[in-house]
């Protein structure tokens, strides 16, 4: 499960003070006294018109954890499990009435031994749900440890029986051990189409252990040429090929198929009524701004798909031909429930949708299909959401209604249930698979995947140059499947550049390393300027996997390729955004050490708008600045990105020119290390300055040592944290994490006058927070929030400290953001600062708060209030005891260096 955290916040951490000051304070009062919510919890859950939600359920009020995932049995009761802990069985109340729901604690497997009091938990710690041939499937996710006695069964899929006939689960089967855990660990069991099988998902920190079968051949690599930088801040670092995957089980688990993977950490997916399988595959958040980030995004699991995820710096590309590209990109978010609509009493276009859940922001999407091609196109619209709705998995029930889950983390946790009461039939929609003829060709070619077959390379070979790219992918895969001498000097003579593209795919997969001459000659031999852009990225990725694969050309081999490429460098093509181009012209040229390579690619750096912003993924169905407000604690880092944004196409060149060892002048090399300076104040993710940082360390290596100092000083390192991964602001960078309780909090601040006060200290904090982005102090600062001069004068350190832990407690509608509800179904959350007769005028990054966008009042049709406050949770939690009593010594000094406070021994309070 994809639930982020991020300690570097600070961006917005006292900026957020927007809501903490005295004119916050001062209307909590007011606040309280508006008219009470009938139901908070269902208040804060948008749904569709003509839809109802309903709260049935909360297990985090009965002490039964937070839930995660479910399952329906055989009886129609829903079966739950606590993420740390017990499996619960439900009985569904009937639609229409008021009843609450049955609840069962199972307690699987034989009792305790006489004596033992140990809370035990006979089954549980669960991912994944699946009720099938008359067993329980449970995917738990867990590491035992000696601090843990409560549960000591590890990752894996187990199956429960019920072998006395008492409905109780009294048989546990391990099938399978999985080597990991965690948020990244096994997930979701979802049952095939057929009834026949069952298939797993699990997420990139877990292994792939020895399976029984490969529809992806199980070759795979890194395969990139661009340097090897890993996260700064150490995540996934040892995380190889193939990533997260998915694999069909047999119902007994005695064989495991390996179906694709490449996927980050695709929590969960379904299966539509043609019978392929959509995942959600989730985004490297930390990775915002740079030219390798990746939106989360809907995934079309093809036999054998490889959809490129490789840890940092790596990640592949959806124009590597090699994998395949997303059926739509989502935005930012954290994936974890996914579902078909079948079976719901719904209208029939929300039967035919598959749902995604995105937990960081509470939106239930759904998703609608269209086939095109071998595979789909697809549209998503908001069928649910709420702030704050961290939605962990959800199903459509035995009796028609959607179920969801909220929860995880240990979270505040809910069920509900949706349920059509509006005036469209919802007789269930016919089962009727459309089936293009790609579509048909594709899955024929697929059944080629399972082994060697005689038949299979003459099926295969007309089309490796289908214009269809999965029709492509599953003819190649066909390909690989068969003995590499059945195929290998018909791949070395192909003349056809999209079939020779694909040919050598399989073959640097496949062949060997004394074939890389003979193998290069062929696709020098292609007259690439006469391809279009797909035709010179499928040769130029081939080129890629060569190098990869059997080291960098040497001698003529080496002159034949430059010869090739560099006259094409910068690419000259009639598309408007040539970054996908010229970023594998550069990729090859460069580790070429090519001539003018160096000199060509600081030419497009200085291009602003060349490739546009260059990041990888394109338009997503949910803009970012429609995500800030939805959840400010991860809001706030998309803000501040978009603030100053980085240009990732200049990113992509500068990091690739970090490994470029000749080539250089000295006005050159200046300009490049001045870039890196002007980089350090762009902003990105919580990993985009250490990866900076990484590529200007790289660069500096390839300078004379003589000259290093001077470079190292010009590139900005006195921008930087000792550890090169934050930057310094005003001479002060955090430290550490300590998560802050209300009560030690007021304690260490309450002790100001116990302890020497440093003034510049907390001036730099509040500094750094940025919090004079929002508020003024002394006439100086922004005046999005209320001033905070005479703060220290009105509220005390009790106030303070309340307003800033507890935010959600009370949100005074001074500040509050406001959910505008449209005809389309979608919403948009933002601070309402302006209207006219035909407009609301919304600002939605506080950041940035003169972009103001502007909403028909035509299309609205309801706003109200967000219950969730702008201002962060936890954010003093990088400040540690000192640090916290410098920066509130600072704010209610109002600014002033020689206020009382600051006085010996003047206590504070």
């Amino acid at each position: 499960m994809i639930y982020k955290t991020n300690v570097a916040k600070l961006g917005f951490l006292l900026s957020a003070l927007v809501l903490a000051g005295s004119a916050w304070i001062t209307t909590q009062q007011a606040a309280r006294e508006r008219q009470p919510l009938d139901n908070p919890k269902i208040d804060k859950v948008k749904v569709l018109p003509g839809f109802k939600a309903e709260h049935l359920y909360s297990p985090s009020d009965n002490k039964q954890g937070s839930w995660v995932s479910m399952a329906f049995d055989d009886k129609g009761r829903m079966i739950c499990s606590d993420q740390y802990g017990f499996l619960y069985r439900l009985t569904m109340p009937p639609i229409g009435t008021t009843e609450a729901p049955k609840i069962e604690k199972l307690m699987v497997g034989p009792p305790p031994a006489p004596g033992d009091t140990t809370k035990r938990v006979g089954m549980g710690y669960a991912q994944g749900l699946l009720y099938a041939f008359n067993s329980l499937y449970v995917m738990v996710n867990h590491r035992p440890s000696k601090e843990n006695k409560e549960f000591d069964k590890s990752s894996g899929l187990y199956r429960l029986q019920d072998t006395d006939g008492d409905d109780q689960f009294d048989q546990i089967t391990l099938l399978k051990q999985l080597k990991g855990e965690g948020e990244h660990g096994p997930h979701s069991i979802v049952l095939a189409p057929d009834k026949q099988s069952i298939y797993v998902m699990c997420g990139n920190f877990t292994d792939v252990p020895k399976l029984d079968a490969y529809r992806l051949p199980n070759v795979w690599q890194e395969d990139n040429l661009f340097p090897a930088i890993r996260d700064p801040r150490g995540h996934a670092v040892d995380r190889m090929a193939p990533g997260g995957w998915l694999a069909k089980v047999s119902p007994d688990g005695q064989r495991w198929e390996f179906m694709g993977g490449g996927f980050r950490n695709t929590f969960d997916f379904a299966f539509n009524d043609a019978g392929d399988i959509f995942g959600y595959d989730s985004d490297m958040e930390w990775d915002f701004g740079l030219p390798w980030y990746k939106p989360t995004r809907i995934c079309h699991i093809t036999s054998g798909a490889e959809f490129g995820w490789r840890t940092s710096a790596s990640n592949w590309s959806p124009a590597y031909m090699d994998c395949l590209p997303a059926t739509l990109n989502m935005g930012q978010g954290s994936p974890t429930g996914v579902f078909a609509g079948r079976g719901a009493k719904f209208p029939q276009k929300y039967q035919k949708s598959v749902y995604a859940f995105d937990w960081s922001f509470g939106i239930v999407y759904a998703v609608h299909l269209q086939p095109k091609g071998a595979s789909y196109s697809a549209t998503a619209e908001e069928f649910i959401s709420g702030a704050p709705l961290p939605i962990t998995d959800g199903l459509i029930g035995p009796d028609g209604a959607m179920y969801f889950l909220t929860g995880g983390r240990r979270l505040e946790s809910d069920l509900y249930r949706i349920t059509y009461t509006g005036s469209e039939a919802t007789t269930p929609a016919p089962v009727v698979a459309t089936v293009t003829p790609e579509h048909k060709l594709r899955t024929q070619l697929e059944q080629y995947h399972t082994g060697p077959n005689p038949a299979a390379v003459n099926a295969a070979w007309p089309h490796l140059n289908h214009p269809d790219r999965f029709v492509r992918y599953a003819a190649r895969l066909a390909v690989e499947h068969q003995p590499v001498a059945e195929w290998q000097s018909r791949a070395l003579a192909e003349k056809d550049p999209m079939r020779l593209s694909q040919a050598m795919f399989a073959l640097a997969h496949h062949g060997d390393k004394a074939l890389k001459s003979q193998m290069l000659n062929a696709l020098t031999g292609v007259k690439l300027a006469a391809l279009n852009e797909e035709g010179q990225l499928n040769v130029l990725r081939a080129i890629e996997l060569v190098c990869t694969r059997f080291g960098l050309p040497e001698g003529a081999d080496r002159e034949k390729v430059i010869a090739l490429l560099n006259p094409l460098y910068p690419a000259k093509t009639v598309t408007t955004d040539r970054s996908d181009l010229n970023r594998f012209y550069c990729k090859l040229l460069v580790s070429l050490e090519a001539p003018g390579a160096v000199e060509k690619t600081m030419k497009l750096m200085a291009l602003k708008n060349e490739g546009g912003q260059g990041a990888v993924g394109g338009e997503t169905v949910t803009a970012s600045n429609d995500l800030i407000m939805r959840n400010p604690q991860y809001g706030m880092d998309i803000a501040r990105m978009l603030e100053k944004f980085p240009p990732a196409q200049q990113t992509f060149y500068a990091t690739m020119l970090s490994s470029a060892k000749t080539g250089w002048t000295p006005a050159l090399r200046e300009e490049y290390f001045q870039w890196f300076n002007k980089a350090f104040d762009y902003q990105g993710g919580r990993s985009y300055v250490g990866f900076i940082n990484k590529a200007r360390k790289l660069a500096l290596d390839n300078v004379p040592k003589d000259q290093q100092e001077r470079y190292d000083k010009m590139s900005g390192v006195a921008k930087l944290s000792s550890s090169g991964n934050d930057i310094v602001e005003g001479g002060w960078a955090p430290k550490g994490y300590r998560p802050w309780k209300f009560e030690n909090a007021l304690a260490a601040v309450d002790s100001i006058g116990m302890h020497p006060l440093d003034y510049e200290q907390g001036r730099q904090i509040y500094s750094v927070m940025l919090c004079g982005k929002c508020h003024a102090m002394q006439g100086q600062g922004g005046d999005i929030g209320p001033d905070l001069t005479q703060l220290g004068t009105r509220f005390s350190n009790k106030d303070i400290l309340e307003s800033i832990i507890y935010p959600d407690k009370v949100v005074s509608d001074q500040y509050a953001a406001t959910v505008f509800t449209l005809k389309n179904g979608k919403s948009v959350v933002g601070r309402l600062v302006g209207e006219d007769k035909t407009n609301f005028l919304v600002s939605q990054n506080p950041f940035v708060p003169d972009d103001v966008r502007k909403i028909a009042k035509a299309t609205v049709v309801n706003r109200k209030y967000s219950p969730v406050s702008l201002m962060l949770p936890g954010l003093i939690n990088p400040l540690s005891g000192s640090e916290l009593r410098n920066l509130v010594a600072y704010l209610k000094s109002g600014g002033k260096a020689d206020a009382p406070i600051y006085k010996e021994g003047s206590k504070g309070k």
